[in-house]
């Protein structure tokens, strides 16, 4: 039983050198003087201010991509030490020495340096020769704009690199479909490809499209199982439940993760707080959690409010009244009621604050005990400072003609008489009897005469409405928008029915301690949505290019310049390089084209495991160039020429496939032999064969002759 206790245990491995030369000297180009130049460096004055958030625990909202990419920036900032004091705030800024240079590039660097070993793997792994393995690795190893790129503290060499790991994991997941399925490396290539595919989309959005691209070919492949008639039914199914639950489920947990640990660690309140909702703010350390903190949950009659409007655009603001009424004659010549003015107004103001008054009662304090408002109630909302009361009706709006004016009611003695009763509509309600609840509710404010809802539409006022942004009120749809829904921000129940005592209260503290929590979901479900709707800063810049300069290299980009000397650095291809994988992929698509049309004729130019081989190599470099270069000619942003790297590695691996296949079946092609050719059945090929002939029918032969060949 221990006899295995008397022999050496021996363990055997196999070692290509080829990729251990290939990760030696990808690892020496990327890591040799990382920290030169020890200055700030195009857009590490973008991402470096990430990275001190993440250092301080800040919060902050980057609408350019999900948190993942600038997670692993901010992991190398803490592996050196960094604290996150550095001002970011300029292109060639000298780095202090508290800032870890060499660390923070380090891990965009690991990824560039093992980008190159990779591209070997997936050559070989498509089955094509070593030859054309080495000759993918070396024309990563030195293409120009690789390996400035991933020297720097960015994020493209990180996308590169989980986009070949998908890749390669696909591929020997696919391989060891052959031999072992189901086994503990079958697994494990399948789940690290929808890992990795979830690493590619969480570090920046186009990663999707490698995604989706391994996705695709997963399905044919998929498809072509189906239809074996070797493997049970039963089997069938659990292959195609296992790659749905590494394919589909598994990356989407891992997304979610990414921001688990993002909202994790950024707990604090930050410079973008406000652009996000009031119930996220106050899930925050500090910020709006400082003043909201106390405030009572229900809102009731008698509730002194504050109103964020729910879209945050153009830029968050809040219901605001003013002493100010509209002007008789507009500019346009048209009039108005010369009513008091409604605005939303983008800073914190005491004229920000409204009483939730029960029509039928003429107090504005909260009862005891507090009678909570609820969906589908009747209220008036009095300005706290005027205590008048919130109006519209049937006069066009200053700027929004179609729509009604919003106004607090001023009573002129004239035919023009109140219309303020509101009824509450809570948006986000779970059933008709929900309470109004601080922060949490979402509300909408229908007018009772009109049925016209309360709406921000955004337009800034002239000067005689202090450039404040226009409230109307907007017929009701059924359709939801963000512009017609408020939430109560700020809250505390009004204890003074004196206007003197009232306006004191308005500036006091709240009391009251009532403790809210946001779930993670609904976190989660808010900064996705404001990352992908937040407006970036689309103009023009001048280094941006189209996707038409980037084929041939028709633009580049000065990324740092040394103020005292003429060191220079340009993101810059390698024109070769460059010009030799495009002229590769139109090579590629003539020849598909061409063989595709010949096997549709039922002639095969290739065996069929070499013709498979071709195909897959297509969909995946070609296609893989594709997918990250088409796509941009849609994009309405800025572009630069980085964007088109992950999509030039693709088509520097198809490059060596096609010239090895232009050399072992174009050059030096053998003529097939009859027997290849009779096996195929390929058709106006006609085998000469002897007609037979009836032993009646067939001359003597004279003795002492042979008979004559048939013609």
């Amino acid at each position: 039983m221990l006899g295995f206790l008397q022999r050496p245990v021996v363990v055997t491995a196999d070692i290509n050198l080829n990729v251990v030369a290939l990760t030696a000297v990808g690892l020496l180009s990327r890591l040799w003087q990382l920290a030169y130049p020890r200055a700030v460096v195009f857009d590490e004055v973008y991402y470096g201010q990430y990275i001190s958030f993440y250092m301080k625990r800040i919060f902050f909202l980057d609408g350019s991509g999900p948190p993942f990419g600038h997670m692993l920036l901010a992991l190398g900032g803490y592996l050196g030490g960094f604290d996150g004091n550095f001002l970011w705030n300029r292109i060639g800024a000298e780095y202090s020495t508290n800032v870890p240079v060499w660390s923070l590039r380090l891990l965009p660097a690991l990824a560039g340096a093992l980008s190159v070993p990779m591209a070997y793997q997936i050559v070989w792994e498509l089955g094509f020769s070593h030859c054309a393995a080495v000759g993918a690795a070396l024309l990563i190893l030195i293409e120009n704009a690789l390996i400035t790129q991933s020297r720097l503290m960015l994020l493209e060499s990180a996308l590169i690199f989980f986009n070949l790991l998908a890749v390669l994991s696909y591929l020997k997941f696919s391989n060891s479909q052959k031999h072992g399925p189901f086994s503990p490396s079958w697994w494990f290539w399948l789940i690290l490809t929808g890992v990795a595919c979830a690493c590619a989309v969480g570090i920046k959005y186009v990663g999707v499209f490698t995604y989706l691209l391994v996705l695709g070919v997963a399905a044919v492949h998929a498809w072509h199982l189906i239809g074996d008639q070797t493997l049970s039914n039963v089997r069938v199914l659990c292959h195609l439940l296992a790659r749905a639950v590494a394919l589909l489920v598994i990356p989407v947990l891992v997304y979610l993760l990414f921001f688990y640990v993002h909202l994790l660690l950024l707990c604090r309140s930050g410079p973008h707080d406000q652009i996000m909702s009031s119930a996220f703010q106050a899930s925050l350390e500090g910020g709006l959690a400082r003043i909201t903190q106390g405030q009572p949950l229900e809102v009731a009659y008698g509730s002194q409010v504050t109103l964020k409007n729910a879209f945050g655009q153009p830029v968050p603001c809040w219901l605001h009244s003013h002493q100010s009424t509209y002007p008789v004659i507009y500019e346009n010549g048209r009039g108005s009621s010369h009513q008091q003015q409604v605005t939303c107004y983008p800073f914190k103001d005491v004229n920000n604050w409204w009483i939730v008054k029960d029509p039928g009662r003429h107090q504005l304090v909260v009862n005891n005990p507090p009678r909570p408002v609820r969906h589908g109630d009747i209220v008036q909302l009095a300005h706290g400072m005027t205590t008048r009361l919130l109006n519209t009706h049937d006069v066009a709006a200053p700027l929004s003609p179609h729509s009604q004016e919003v106004s607090c009611y001023i009573d002129y003695n004239v035919s023009m008489p109140a219309q303020n009763l509101w009824r509450l509509d809570i948006v986000n309600r779970e059933s008709d009897t929900d309470v109004w609840k601080t922060i949490v509710s979402e509300v909408r404010f229908v007018h009772v005469n009109t049925s016209a809802v309360l709406k921000l539409s955004g337009a800034p006022l002239p000067d005689w409405g202090f450039r404040q942004l226009e409230v109307v009120g907007e017929q009701l749809s059924r359709g939801y928008h963000g512009s017609t829904v408020w939430s109560v921000e700020e809250h505390r129940y009004g204890r003074s029915q004196e206007q003197k005592e009232r306006e004191l209260e308005l500036h006091s503290p709240t009391q009251t301690d009532v403790s809210r929590n946001l779930s993670f979901m609904a976190r989660f479900s808010e900064l996705q949505w404001r990352m992908l709707t937040v407006r970036s800063d689309d103009s023009e810049h001048k280094y941006s290019s189209t996707p038409l300069d980037w084929v041939m290299l028709d633009t580049n980009i000065a990324y740092w310049l040394h103020p005292r000397t003429s060191a220079q650095i340009h993101l810059l291809g390698n024109i070769v390089i460059w010009a030799s994988a495009s002229l590769a992929t139109l090579v590629y698509a003539l020849l598909f084209i061409w063989y595709l049309f010949r096997r549709r004729r039922r002639v095969c130019d290739l065996p069929e495991d070499c013709w498979l081989r071709w195909a897959l190599a297509g969909a995946l470099c070609a296609g893989g160039w594709a997918v990250n270069y088409v796509p941009f000619f849609m994009m309405e942003k800025t572009l630069f020429l980085y964007h088109y790297l992950p999509a030039l590695t693709f088509q520097i691996l198809l490059l060596p496939v096609v010239l090895e296949h232009v050399s072992d079946h174009l050059c030096s092609r053998p003529r097939p032999s009859m027997a290849w050719l009779s096996q195929n059945g390929a058709p106006g090929v006609l085998l000469k064969r002897e007609k037979r002939r009836s032993p009646s029918k067939r001359k003597a032969v004279p003795a002492g002759r042979t008979p004559r060949r048939p013609a």
